[in-house]
C-alpha cells in the first residue's frame, strides 16, 4: 500500500480529468486510490468487459464495529445483519461471518446461498417483502425467523407448518408507528437533554409494510395456538429519521410486553436498515450543488443538469416548489453517531438505551448500504463522443443506467475519468455520461460534467462507492446485454478474482 502523501496526490491526480460545476467530490477509499492509479484497472476491464464492479469487502468490518461498539458502549444487547439486497456478492456474506454478524435475506435464493456459505440458521432473518411457498418451507426447514408481514403470510406460514409437522421462528412486523418528535428528548453537549423540534401533534407514520402498530394489537392473542414461536419484534421505515425510529422503538417496546403478557416470549427487536452515510466529505459542496441547481432552474445561471432537469425540483412563477429526488449524498449524523443519538434519546424520563437494558431485548438491526460504505465501485469504457441537437457533447458508456442506479433520480457525485493510452491533453469538453439503452431517457448521469483535458473513446469512467444498492438494486438485462462482472479485491491488491456469485452454476 502506498503512503499517505502518496495516496493525496494520487487522489487529486484522479480528480482532475472529470468535475461538476458545482464539484461533488466523492469520498474515496485508500485502495481504490491504489487501484484507479495502478496498471491493474485497464486490465481487468479487458478482461473482464464493461461495465466492472469492483469491490473490496475489508472496510464492512470498520463499517460493523462503529456501529456496535455505540451499543456495546451503553450495555444494550445487540446484533447487526447484514441486509443482502444491497448487494449480490458471496464476498459480503463471507465478510459479515468474519465480523460475526448475521444476516437478512429478502428471497429464496438470498436465503439458500447464506445456507451453504455456512451462515448459521440463528444468524439469518427472511425479510422478503412477497413470501411464497418454497422461501417459507425453507425458513421452516432451516428453522430460519421469518419476518412475517401480514395475516395472509401469517395463514400461509401455518399452513406451511401444519403440513409439515413443524412450528416456525417468526417476528412480527409492525408498522403503523404514531410519531411525535416534540415527546423526545436529546442529548446536549452539557449533558442536560433538551426538547426536539416538532409537530406538536402525533402523525402517522406512512409504510406498506407490517401489522398496524396501534389497532392489530387484537392479534397477539390469537397467536397463541398456533405452530409458531415468537421470538420478537420488526419493523422498517422509510428515510433516515432517527426520531422516527425512536418512536418506532418505543411502541414497539408496548408490543413486547403484550406479547409477554399472552405467554410468548420475545427477546428481540429488529429496527430494520436506513442507516445514513455521507458520499461526500464537504457538506458545503452539497448546498453548493442545490443552490446553483436551483438558480438554473430559476434562469439565473446555465443548467447544471441534461435539459435542465430539476431533480424532483420545479420553477412556479420564481419560485421553486417541490422536494429533493435523490439520496442525500452529504449528510449528518451517519451510522455509529446515529445510532448514538437513538440510544441516548429520553423518553419518558429514560433513555432508549436504559428501556432496552430494562427490558431485556437484544436490539437488531439491518444497515445495508451503510455497512457498504468504501467498499467498491463501478468502472465503465468510453464508447464514443458526439454533440446533440442542443450542442451538448454525448459520451455513450459501455453500460446501462440501471447498473449504477437505485429508486432516487440520480446517482450525483462526480465520477473519475481514468485516460488511457494517451499522453497530451485534447480540447475540453462538456457534456453528459449516456448508456447502451436505446431510449431518449438513457442517461447515466443527469449532471452536466466538464473533461478538461479532454474524453475519448477508450478511456475509462469510474463511479466511487457504488456497492450499496447502486451495483445491483435494479440492474437489468433488458436488450440481451450480459450483467456486470464482479472482481474482489484485496487492500493491498494482492488478490484479484471474481466474486463466487459470477462463478456459480445454477
Amino acid at each position: 500500500m502506498s503512503d499517505p502523501v502518496s495516496l493525496m496526490t494520487g487522489e487529486t491526480t484522479l480528480r482532475k480529468n472529470c468535475v461538476g460545476n458545482p464539484a461533488l467530490s466523492a469520498r474515496l477509499e485508500p485502495w481504490m486510490c491504489e487501484f484507479l492509479t495502478s496498471e491493474h484497472v485497464a486490465q481487468n476491464v479487458t478482461k473482464h468487459d464493461s461495465p466492472l464492479n469492483v469491490i473490496c469487502p475489508s472496510p464492512m468490518s470498520r463499517n460493523i464495529a462503529e456501529i456496535q461498539s455505540q451499543m456495546e458502549a451503553r450495555g444494550v444487547a445487540s446484533k447487526i445483519f447484514f441486509a443482502r439486497k444491497a448487494n449480490k456478492c458471496l464476498s459480503f456474506v463471507d465478510e459479515a461471518i468474519r465480523c460475526d454478524a448475521g444476516l437478512d435475506t429478502a428471497s429464496e435464493n438470498e436465503l439458500r446461498q447464506c445456507l451453504q456459505r455456512g451462515v448459521c440458521p440463528d444468524d439469518i432473518i427472511c425479510t422478503a417483502a412477497v413470501k411464497s411457498d418454497d422461501l417459507i418451507d425453507c425458513c421452516i426447514a432451516n428453522q430460519v425467523c421469518i419476518a412475517v408481514d401480514n395475516r395472509d403470510e401469517l395463514d400461509a406460514v401455518v399452513a406451511r407448518c401444519r403440513a409439515v409437522g413443524k412450528r416456525a421462528p417468526i417476528a412480527l412486523r409492525l408498522g403503523g408507528f404514531l410519531h411525535d418528535d416534540s415527546l423526545r428528548q436529546l442529548p446536549t453537549d452539557g449533558g442536560h437533554p433538551s426538547h426536539a423540534d416538532g409537530p406538536r401533534q402525533a402523525t402517522k407514520l406512512p409504510t406498506r409494510f407490517g401489522f398496524d402498530a396501534v389497532t392489530d394489537t387484537g392479534i397477539v392473542k390469537q397467536l397463541c395456538d398456533l405452530p409458531i414461536e415468537v421470538r420478537g419484534v420488526h419493523f422498517h421505515l422509510d428515510g433516515y429519521d432517527a426520531g422516527q425510529r425512536v418512536s418506532g422503538i418505543t411502541q414497539s417496546l408496548r408490543w413486547i410486553d403484550l406479547l409477554r403478557s399472552a405467554g410468548h416470549h420475545p427477546s428481540f427487536m429488529d429496527i430494520g436498515g436506513g442507516f445514513p452515510i455521507s458520499y461526500l466529505d464537504d457538506g458545503k459542496q452539497w448546498e453548493t450543488f442545490w443552490h446553483q441547481q436551483e438558480r438554473a432552474l430559476l434562469g439565473r445561471r446555465d443548467p447544471v443538469t441534461y435539459r435542465n432537469h430539476g431533480l424532483g425540483l420545479i420553477e412556479h412563477q420564481g419560485h421553486i416548489l417541490g422536494r429533493r429526488d435523490s439520496y442525500p449524498y452529504h449528510q449528518s449524523p451517519v451510522r455509529g453517531d446515529w445510532m448514538a443519538n437513538i440510544l441516548d434519546s429520553v423518553i419518558e424520563g429514560n433513555t432508549i438505551a436504559e428501556r432496552l437494558r430494562e427490558a431485556r431485548i437484544e436490539l437488531r438491526c439491518e444497515p445495508g448500504r451503510s455497512l457498504l460504505d468504501g467498499c467498491g465501485m463501478t468502472i465503465s469504457r468510453v464508447e464514443f463522443r458526439k454533440q446533440n441537437s442542443d450542442g451538448d457533447w454525448l459520451i455513450g458508456l459501455s453500460m446501462n443506467r440501471t447498473q449504477c442506479r437505485t429508486s432516487s433520480a440520480d446517482f450525483l457525485v462526480d465520477p473519475i475519468l481514468i485516460r488511457t493510452n494517451r499522453s497530451d491533453a485534447d480540447d475540453p469538453k462538456s457534456g453528459f455520461l449516456v448508456g447502451a439503452y436505446c431510449t431518449e431517457s438513457e442517461l447515466i448521469s443527469l449532471r452536466k460534467l466538464t473533461f478538461p483535458q479532454g474524453v475519448a473513446r477508450g478511456d475509462l469512467v469510474v463511479f466511487p462507492n457504488t456497492a450499496g444498492y447502486l451495483m445491483h438494486f435494479l440492474e437489468s438485462r433488458s436488450h440481451q446485454f450480459p450483467l456486470a462482472k464482479n472482481l474482489v479485491v484485496s487492500e493491498t491488491l494482492s488478490v484479484m478474482e471474481l466474486d463466487a456469485i459470477d462463478r456459480r452454476v445454477d
